[in-house]
This record gives C-alpha cells, sequence and structure tokens, in this order.
C-alpha cells in the first residue's frame, strides 16, 4: 500500500472527519429570519442576524454545540479538532482574519499593520503591533512571540511534534523591527501567503520548549490575548463541557457575553438538546431543521362542542264525567267486591289446613336452600369483591395512562415551545464536496476513462438536489482552489471538455471501451455512431433489440419442441427401438444447437441489460466507496445518483458502503477504492493548502508512493511546478493567474471532480445576534451576544 505523508496544513489534516459530515443530506426549506444581511458575492455565502453592537445587551452565556471537546488546545497539533480552533479563535491572537468572500483581512486589534518592505533581495515583511496587545499576565505580544513559534514550526528541530510547517520553513529569521512594537519577519524565499502565518499566535510560554510545545500545551493555556480566556487555564477531561469567560485584560472592544460554554454534543443528540432549550448555537442537519420549522407553524385551535339538551313533552289532562254516574258506579263495584270477599274467605278456610301440612315441608326445604344460598352469597361476595378489585386495576390504569398522556402532551407542548425559540440559518459550507478518481486503479489509469466520467456527469443535478431542497440558489462548484463567492472565483470545469454523454461516449470508444447501452431511436452501436443521442450506445453492433428478442422467442420456442421430441422418442423406444434412437439422437442434436445459440444470444441480452462497456474480455466496472453511519445518508444518495448518470455510457459502478470509522484510513487514504466522495475544506490560501493534495506523487526509496494528501493518485510535473510558482508569487493578479492555470489543469487531469458546495445549518436562538453560518467568514466572538429586551420583539 502507498504510505501517506503528513498533512501539510491546519485545514487539510482534518480533512478525514470532514469527509462524510460535509455531505449532508437534501432537505426541506426550513424558516429564517428576514432581513438579515447575507453578505458576499452569491448571498449565500454568510447568514447571520447581523446587527450593531449598540443593540447587543452586555451579559449572558452562550452555549454553543461542538462535535467533541479539543484533546489538544495546540491548533498545530495533529489532534486537533474543530473546537480547539474555536478556542484559539477566541482567546489567542489572528494577525488576519478571513471575511466573507475569502479574503484575509488586518486584525486591527492587534496589528497597526503588516506589509512586504522589501522584495530583493530577500523578502522582508514588517509587523507593527498595536502597544496595548498583551498577553493576560500583562506581558507584551513581541518578537520573542513570533520567534518562538517560527522555530517550532519551522521543521529545524525535530524535538517538535507538530503536524505541519507549511510557510515557516521558508522563513530565514526573526528578529525586532526598526521601530516600536515591530517585528521584522526575512524570508528565505519569497512566499505569497505569509498572511497565513502566526495565526494564531501562541504565547513563548508555549513554544519556546518542546516539552511544553508537545505535552504541556494539550490540557493548559495558561495565558490569552483574545475577548475570552479559558476558565482555570486548563482542560478538564472528565468534563463534556469547556467554559471561555470574557478576559478582563482585553483592550479591544469587551465581549457582550460573560463567557461561552462549549457543550459536547453530537448531532445525533442535538435535536434533543435542541427541544430541551440546552443549547443556544448548534449546527445541525436535515430532522433537526424540519422539527424546528413544524414547532414554528401556528397550532391548530380544537373546535367548540355545542351541547344538546333532550326535552320531554308536557303530559296531558283526563276528560272530566258527570258527578251522579260516577256514585252509581262506585256503589255498583262495592258490592261486587263484598261477595268475592265471601267466597275468597271460604276458600281460604279450605286451603288453611292444606296449605299448613305443605308449609311444614316447605319449611324444610327452605332451611336447605337457605343454606345453600349462604354458601352462594358467600361465593357471589368474594367474586364482588374481585371484580371490584378488578374495576379498581382497571380504573387505576386507564388514570395513569390519562396521566401518562397528558404529560406527554405537556412534554410535546414544552419541545414544541423550545423550538420556537430557534431559527435557522443557511449558508453554502466553507467545504466542497468532489468525486476522487484514483488514478492507479484499473481502467481509470487511463486519463481518457477519467475524463469521460467527468464527462458523464450532470453536476448541475447533482447540485439542484442538494441546494434546491436546502432553499439555497443551485449552483454546481467549477473550481478546486476557490469557492462560490470567493475572490478570484472562476468556473474552469470547461477545461475536462464537453459535459455530455456523447463527449464521454466518444472518449471511451477511443480508450478502446466498446459497447455501452442502445440509443433511443439508434439500432447502431458506438462504432456506427459514437455521438448519438448523447452518447447511449448498444451492447453489440448490427442487432437491433427487438430483433434479439425475436430470435431469442423463436430459439427458445425450438428448444421446447426438441424437448417434446426426445420425450415422444424415449416412449416410442419400447415399440420401435432402432426408429426410437434415430429420433432421439436427431432431437438431441438439434436441442444442443438450439441451446449453444440461446445462450449466446442470452450472453448479447446480459451485455444489452447491464450495459456495460468491454475492452478484450473485461467490462468497464468501477467500484465507488461510500461510508455508512449517521450522516451520511447524503453521500449515499449522491452516489446512487452518479452510478445511474455512469451507467448511461455504460460505465458500470458497484456501490460499496464501509463502516464510517473505517472509511478514510482503511479505504480512502490506502487506495482501496475506483471511486470516492469526500469533501476538503476551504481555504483562503490555496497556494499553500492545496499543493499537497494535487502534488505528483513520487516513489519513495523503499518503492513504495509518497502522496502526501494526494489520495487520487493523479498529478503532473506542470501542476508542480504551476504551484512552486504561484506559492511565490506576490503580486495578487499574478498570481491569480497562476491559480486558474493550476485549476484548470487539476480540471483536465481529471482525478478530482468537484460537485458542490453542501450547505451548512445552524439553529441560532432567535434572541442571538452575530451568530449563525459563517460560512468563510471568521466569527468576530467579542460582538456575538443576545439583543437587549428592546429589541427582542423585532428580533435578528
Amino acid at each position: 500500500m502507498p504510505s501517506v505523508q503528513l498533512p501539510e496544513s491546519a485545514p487539510r489534516r482534518r480533512a478525514a472527519a470532514l469527509c462524510a459530515a460535509l455531505l449532508l443530506v437534501p432537505l426541506a426549506a426550513g424558516c429564517t429570519g428576514g432581513g438579515d444581511l447575507n453578505e458576499g458575492k452569491s448571498g449565500s455565502t454568510v447568514d447571520v442576524s447581523a446587527v450593531e453592537r449598540a443593540q447587543i445587551r452586555s451579559g449572558g452565556t452562550l452555549r454553543w454545540a461542538v462535535e467533541a471537546l479539543p484533546s489538544t488546545l495546540n491548533t498545530f497539533h495533529a489532534e486537533a479538532n474543530a473546537a480547539t480552533d474555536r478556542v484559539a479563535g477566541a482567546t489567542l491572537p489572528a494577525l488576519f482574519t478571513v471575511d466573507a468572500q475569502g479574503r484575509p483581512q488586518l486584525n486591527e486589534d492587534y496589528l497597526a499593520s503588516a506589509e512586504v518592505v522589501d522584495e530583493e533581495p530577500q523578502q522582508v515583511v514588517v509587523y507593527t503591533l498595536r502597544p496595548k496587545a498583551r498577553w493576560s499576565d500583562g506581558t507584551r505580544i513581541s518578537a520573542a512571540d513570533f520567534t518562538a513559534q517560527w522555530n517550532a514550526l519551522s521543521g529545524s528541530d525535530g524535538g517538535y511534534w507538530t503536524a505541519h510547517h507549511a510557510g515557516y520553513e521558508q522563513i530565514h529569521k526573526v528578529t525586532p523591527g526598526p521601530g516600536p512594537h515591530e517585528v521584522k519577519v526575512v524570508f528565505a524565499r519569497p512566499y505569497a501567503d505569509w498572511r497565513a502565518l502566526f495565526t494564531p499566535l501562541y504565547p513563548r510560554a508555549v513554544t519556546a520548549e518542546a516539552k511544553d510545545f508537545n505535552t504541556t500545551s494539550r490540557r493548559k493555556l495558561a495565558l490569552s490575548a483574545g475577548p475570552f480566556k479559558l476558565a482555570d487555564g486548563a482542560l478538564d477531561p472528565k468534563a463534556d463541557t469547556l467554559t471561555l469567560e470574557r478576559n478582563p485584560r482585553w483592550w479591544g472592544d469587551r465581549a457582550k457575553l460573560d463567557s461561552i460554554v462549549l457543550t459536547e454534543v453530537p448531532f445525533g443528540e442535538r435535536d434533543a438538546a435542541l427541544a430541551d432549550g440546552a443549547l443556544d448555537l448548534a449546527e445541525v442537519r436535515a430532522p433537526v431543521v424540519r422539527h424546528i420549522a413544524e414547532a414554528a407553524r401556528p397550532e391548530e385551535a380544537p373546535g367548540n362542542a355545542t351541547a344538546e339538551v333532550a326535552t320531554s313533552p308536557a303530559p296531558g289532562k283526563a276528560d272530566g264525567k258527570n258527578e251522579d254516574e260516577e256514585k252509581k258506579e262506585e256503589a255498583k263495584e262495592e258490592a261486587e267486591q263484598d261477595k268475592e270477599k265471601d267466597e275468597k274467605a271460604e276458600e281460604k278456610e279450605k286451603q288453611k289446613e292444606k296449605q299448613e301440612a305443605e308449609q311444614k315441608e316447605e319449611d324444610k326445604k327452605a332451611e336447605k336452600k337457605e343454606a345453600e344460598k349462604a354458601e352462594d352469597a358467600e361465593r357471589a361476595e368474594d367474586a364482588e369483591k374481585e371484580d371490584e378489585k378488578e374495576e379498581d386495576k382497571k380504573a387505576e390504569e386507564k388514570a395513569k395512562a390519562a396521566e401518562k398522556r397528558r404529560k406527554a402532551a405537556e412534554e410535546a407542548a414544552r419541545k414544541r415551545a423550545n423550538l420556537r425559540e430557534y431559527t435557522v440559518r443557511r449558508a453554502y459550507a466553507p467545504s466542497y464536496t468532489q468525486l476522487a478518481l484514483n488514478g492507479t486503479s484499473g481502467p481509470l489509469r487511463d486519463e481518457r476513462v477519467r475524463r469521460a466520467v467527468g464527462r458523464a456527469l450532470d453536476r448541475a443535478a447533482l447540485a439542484e438536489e442538494v441546494h434546491g431542497e436546502a432553499g439555497l440558489p443551485a449552483r454546481a462548484l467549477g473550481s478546486h482552489l476557490r469557492m462560490y463567492g470567493q475572490e478570484g472565483y472562476r468556473d474552469n470545469s470547461p477545461a475536462l471538455g464537453e459535459a455530455t454523454g456523447a463527449s464521454a461516449a466518444a472518449l471511451l470508444a477511443a480508450a478502446g471501451w466498446k459497447g455501452g447501452p442502445v440509443a433511443a431511436g439508434s439500432g447502431a452501436g458506438d462504432d456506427a455512431r459514437p455521438g448519438a443521442a448523447g452518447g447511449a450506445l448498444s451492447a453489440f453492433t448490427g442487432v437491433s433489440s427487438s430483433s434479439v428478442r425475436g430470435h431469442a422467442a423463436v430459439l427458445m420456442q425450438v428448444a421446447r419442441a426438441d424437448a417434446r421430441a426426445v420425450k415422444a422418442a424415449k416412449g416410442a423406444k419400447k415399440k420401435d427401438g432402432e426408429e426410437a434412437e434415430r429420433l432421439a439422437k436427431e432431437a438431441q442434436a438439434s436441442m444442443a444447437t438450439a441451446k449453444q445459440a440461446t445462450e449466446l444470444l442470452d450472453t448479447l441480452l446480459r451485455a444489452e441489460t447491464s450495459r456495460l462497456r468491454v475492452k478484450e474480455g473485461e467490462k468497464l466496472e468501477l467500484r465507488m466507496v461510500l461510508p455508512t453511519g449517521e450522516g451520511t445518508e447524503g453521500v449515499r444518495a449522491t452516489g446512487q445518483r452518479i452510478a445511474r448518470m455512469l451507467a448511461r455510457v455504460g460505465v458500470g459502478v458497484e456501490l460499496t458502503r464501509v463502516p464510517g470509522d473505517d472509511f478514510f484510513l482503511d479505504h480512502i487514504a490506502s487506495g482501496d477504492f475506483d471511486l470516492a466522495l469526500y469533501a476538503w475544506p476551504a481555504t483562503a490560501y490555496p497556494a499553500t493548502d492545496a499543493r499537497s493534495i494535487y502534488a505528483k506523487p513520487v516513489p519513495a526509496p523503499d518503492g513504495s508512493l509518497l502522496i502526501e494528501q494526494n489520495y487520487t493518485r493523479v498529478g503532473t510535473d506542470q501542476i508542480d511546478r504551476l504551484f512552486e510558482q504561484a506559492v511565490a508569487e506576490l503580486d495578487g493578479e499574478e498570481r491569480g493567474e497562476l491559480l486558474r492555470k493550476i485549476d484548470t489543469r487539476i480540471w483536465a487531469a481529471a482525478g478530482s471532480i468537484p460537485l458542490y458546495q453542501p450547505p451548512q445549518f445552524v439553529a441560532v436562538r432567535r434572541t442571538l445576534a452575530n451568530a449563525g453560518a459563517f460560512g468563510l467568514r471568521s466569527p468576530r466572538y467579542q460582538d456575538i451576544g443576545y439583543l437587549r429586551a428592546d429589541r427582542e420583539r423585532g428580533g435578528a
């Protein structure tokens, strides 16, 4: 396996961690605040709630989500992560920051000026420091700090464990300047990206000794010179938060916040954390954006039920009668009643004796029944008690269920109310997603095949899938070195050639790969019409799809008829042995011929179905490695779309899923892939930071291949020479032209095909100002804060 050199720059060394995370899942547009300042050329490079400092109250704590707390506080260590950079940005000097268009800007909090004062015989840069610029112990920031950092990062002392030293090895010496508060830096060779140096600048207490640089600085940062300082000056390895406090010795604009608490919350847990109101600022993914958007919608008011009252009609009255008639009827009724009484009394007397006899017998039976009833009553009472217990239990369970539903409804309402406190900021992420083609792998060794793969991609459609659903203008990225909206950006993708299926098909045919899908309305393959119908090509020449199927159907019928003949011959053998044997042999021969022809046609049909090109018996199949795990759905979706696009020109793609933790080191860095999707972060200094990504691999004395960070293994001597010229060119316009030439040649080499900048989504508490999707721009930590009470309703 080829060996891999250590990365040459801080942004690049963390690409392994960024590769899957930055390929975001496309999602529906959520809500963003209106009337905010979107900076940059595109209008989509930054999305923050920009508010003047006067409108922000002093005080408060910002709980800012990070994927992981830093394992080191030294940004120049290989283990440094995004949280390390965030701590450094808030606590240490940044001599140059980056604006929304990716341009380095002099940081006037630290520098009165910084300029190249001489170019010949050597480049000389003089930094003029602000007199108030001091470390938190009161010591002035001085040339001694610059000198110590240069010695630590120059690569001349192997005792320092540095992740990179790009730019510092170009320095010849560092001395105090001719005037007060000046630092003079003399370069051994011209270095155009000198503004990238000494940011961040560490105190000499960290860089003067290798032991302090290597070990102590992992956990301790006792001194600061920014608007914030590290609480207690050290990391707590057991804590899941890291607190930055307002620096009382900061000389610039006083930080609006009392503190920033970096809180370790993995992406998968941020939905719950936001719903609990436990965060104020967090980059988020698709499901969280949807939940915030849903919570912002007004709830439907329940309907009012109307009670219905049933009424009964009033009772009616009886008709009246004559009083004398009523008296006569009453007398007659009394006489009849007296007669009946006498008859009944006589009858009763006769029955009395009989009843007394029967009563005795009944009493005996009654006693027996009473005993049985008592037993039944006792049993019934027991059963009733059991029923009551069961009813009580059901009632209790019902009450518990009702209480559980009530609490769940209250909890859902609470979470919904919390989510309504956030808005989602969106912009193009400061990174780009690319299709990497391994130039040492099989067919991709041929530049024509690589270029054909690039031409077959509809990059605009891929960008539309990601940007359109994210509420951003859909734009395919046209540069390896600049992001959209960045100063100097230019679409150099035409250097790859015409991005059509016909153009891709022509290149593949020229490289000897024959066949491909049948063109709509065409009966010929690429040998006859290489550019027809966008390059959709037949798997074989001179036989149309319909005729192949017709021949196959006829031969299949012949085969079945022959099978029946063989069966009949076997049956006839019993009657006429010689005749039956002759028929059987003829039928078997006919069947064998039909089977052979059918198998041949099946092969052709399978070729048409698979639509793969063939060269010297080898099919044109490539293996695309994709990571699995949380947040990688977008990677896989893009990979599937690319596979379908390549299939249209006869290139097969096998999608291989591997664990996300193994994706970069075990597959990308080791070269175990044909095609892969991963992201590179943007940079304001492409002449320095991008060189190691596109440098031509060179053989090592032990036979391995030194690739630096060029995981595609594709490079040229010309690209290397242009990078050398660009990094030494001090004239901005000339350097820009050199970078354009570099990008053009990288496109032509077709080892890396930029696709798009993924969207960046940041959930921001509505009352928080000057925070959001920063894009390329450096955060200004001292300006982040909460709106004054009289501004909260207006929002940011």
